[in-house]
């Protein structure tokens, strides 16, 4: 069904037409833009300071669409860094940088859905693939690690920093001056890319969105690996839909919204045992081993002495992404157990890495976890909550997390950000340049039953140029997306977006909660609530 809410989307055009920064489009090229693009490819970049780089192509893309003319870069850093860079014809004289997911490894994929909104804004757009390259359709593949110390550093310290380096000599090259303000925007492994900027390399971005960052890339594969050992043959997706419908019928009201969204689900406290069969019950239901399986998943990885090692599992409500051939990193598929965690420990987590032969039976959670602090010192150590350089030097970060992401665990960006206000002096201090943003309802980096859509570029840029921070972001819920597609909505939405509700979103611990008069679905009519 098509939901027709004028108040709701009168706000977000209104917002929209507002925030958005669209420059003029130039539909052919003019002759020095041409000349301007091609000479690119013959022009020395192996003297970029600490970032050795060569153009292997640059063509000049007429407009269409949507998608303004522009200069296509696509080259690498020595050794093998690559990096596409776009280069619109109508610069609005800032440099953006996107952090890529999962593995990494591809210039195409991810980048192919989220380049337009960007450019449209008139940035110069760079993507990098983190260091090397996947195999076609081989995304969530770690072999490209296995024995491969250079290309685990790329991955896990060097891409983003070095991408930037090339990234702007390359702009500066193109139009003559260098950048006035620098950007980076990351999700996923992109969110932690961005925490690895802000604490290795604090002078590379005036401004830094860092999304569902996991402080460390162990703690994760560890997590997926026993999720995925606990659910698999044990309890089906139509099980875990179920137990979502109850989970939020119980909790769904505690913005004062009945609207399939729990706002904090940390004090939802679903009973397990309500679920338990009754002697012929076959449906709405669950066994006894089904709801151990299912209190194994919620409460994360122990070992045989029930001694936690690692912060958590997800949160209720985030149920129907755990066993999902549709989510971008459920635990169990028809295919199986995700493949994510098993090719981590074969070719990464541990040194020497146990390679193909390696089986994700073979995890110990009695003694492995103890091996994996090793590998993260190349692979993903971004969890340092000192960020006095970072500061100091002006920058400001937002940081964003959805509530009902099963990939990377909801308290593990709390628990970073509160670390990091003991770390900084307090919350004033640390808010003066971070916030949190905990988004009810949305899942890894985007979609869900919550107001995913939110243009945290905008937010960004007005906090470091105008200096007002955020106070609260304007979120929107638009349908019949997919994972991907949502992605592309975290820019200025248009009249055509099929927007079902809108919802603000406070920096960490506020939350929204309805005013109790007005239409529920315009952000207009909510209003800041503290922590319970």
């Amino acid at each position: 069904m098509r939901f027709a809410i004028p108040a709701v989307l009168a706000y977000v055009l209104a917002f929209s037409a507002y925030i958005a920064v669209t420059p003029a489009r130039a539909d052919t090229a003019a002759p020095d833009q041409l000349a301007a693009c091609t000479a690119l490819e013959s022009a020395d970049f192996t003297h970029v300071t600490d970032a050795p780089s060569q153009v292997t192509s640059a063509k000049f893309i007429e407009a269409s669409g949507d998608v303004p003319a522009h200069c296509l870069v696509m080259g690498a850093v020595a050794p093998s860094v690559g990096f596409s860079l776009r280069l619109p014809a109508h610069w609005n004289g800032k440099f953006l940088e996107r952090g890529c997911g999962g593995y990494c490894g591809d210039l195409g994929g991810l980048e192919g859905d989220i380049y337009e909104g960007p450019l449209r804004r008139g940035y110069a757009y760079l993507y990098f693939d983190g260091g090397h390259t996947a195999p076609p359709g081989g995304d969530d593949s770690a072999l490209w690690a296995y024995n491969n110390l250079q290309a685990q550093f790329d991955f896990g310290v060097r891409a983003p920093h070095v991408a930037a380096l090339a990234g702007k000599a390359i702009t500066e090259r193109y139009y003559g001056k260098a950048p006035e303000k620098s950007y980076f925007h990351g999700c996923s492994s992109g969110g932690q890319q961005a925490f690895s900027e802000a604490q290795r390399f604090p002078w590379d971005f005036d401004g830094i969105i860092a999304g569902a960052p996991s402080p460390t890339f162990s703690g994760p594969m560890m997590y997926y690996l026993w999720a995925g050992r606990t659910l698999h043959g044990t309890v089906t997706q139509a099980d875990l839909k179920m137990l979502h419908e109850k989970v939020v019928a119980q909790c769904d009201m505690d913005d004062g919204v009945k609207d399939g969204v729990i706002s904090d689900p940390r004090h939802c406290n679903f009973d397990l045992a309500t679920l338990l069969c009754k002697v012929g019950q076959k449906a709405e239901c669950l066994t006894a081993s089904q709801i151990e399986a299912v209190k194994k998943v919620y409460s994360g990885p122990t070992t045989s002495r029930g001694e936690k090692i690692y912060t958590g599992g997800p949160m209720p409500g985030s149920e129907l992404n755990w066993i999902n051939d549709e989510a971008c990193c459920a635990y169990v598929s028809s295919k199986g157990i995700a493949r994510w965690s098993g090719d981590y420990f074969g070719y990464v987590g541990f040194m020497p890495a146990p390679g193909p032969s390696w089986k994700m039976a073979d995890f110990d959670f009695d003694r492995d976890y103890k091996r994996l602090r090793m590998s993260e010192s190349l692979f993903g150590a971004a969890d340092n909550p000192d960020l006095r350089k970072f500061k100091a030097a002006g920058g400001k970060m937002i940081l964003y997390q959805g509530w009902q992401d099963e990939s990377d665990i909801p308290t593990d960006s709390i628990d970073y950000y509160e670390t990091a206000e003991k770390t900084m002096g307090g919350r004033a201090a640390t808010q003066d340049f971070f916030r949190l943003f905990m988004v009810p309802g949305m899942n890894h980096c985007s979609s869900g039953a919550g107001a995913f859509a939110i243009d945290y570029v905008e937010y960004l840029e007005t906090w470091v140029e105008k200096r007002r921070a955020p106070d609260v972001m304007i979120g929107a819920h638009v349908k019949d997306t997919n994972w991907l597609q949502s992605l592309q909505l975290s820019f200025p939405l248009d009249a055509k977006t099929p927007v079902t509700f809108t919802r603000p979103v406070y920096p960490y611990p506020t939350q929204a909660k309805y005013k109790g008069v007005g239409d529920p679905n315009d952000a207009a009519n909510w209003g800041p609530r503290g922590s319970p």
